[in-house]
């Protein structure tokens, strides 16, 4: 797949809610997610994930902890030939507090050998 066909794919599947298939499809297997701190709720040193288990074990994580009410994606936002964005707007509910919460990220992706080989959240 070209970079533009990954970047398209993943964001369709992130409309319909087509996460989970689309770590299957689009990621490599030793592909690695970097959040911009430690994640709530997880052990130290939770901020970087490596590999394709390790991060559908961090998207479980994530819908165990949050009920997710609305999803806007834009994007993808194309960048040279190996990189691209995508922004989330989302409407969501701590599970454990209760408390309701706007969250806005920027995704940014690194792809080689037609998969994505790492993703970078920023908010």
């Amino acid at each position: 797949m070209t970079l533009e066909e990954i970047a398209n794919a993943l964001v369709e599947g992130c409309r319909k809610g087509e996460e989970l298939a689309n770590l299957d499809v689009l990621y490599a297997p030793d592909a690695v997610s970097i959040e911009p701190r430690d994640m709530e709720g997880q052990p130290e040193g939770s901020r970087r994930t490596e590999g394709l288990d390790g991060i559908k074990g961090k998207h479980a994580w994530f819908d165990s902890a949050i009920e997710l009410h609305e999803q806007v994606v834009e994007g993808p936002f194309l960048h040279g030939t190996d990189r691209f964005a995508v922004c989330f707007k989302i409407d969501a509910t701590d599970r454990e507090s209760g408390q309701r919460m706007p969250m806005h990220d920027v995704g940014v992706y690194t792809v080689a050998n037609g998969k994505i080989v790492k993703e970078e959240f920023f908010y």
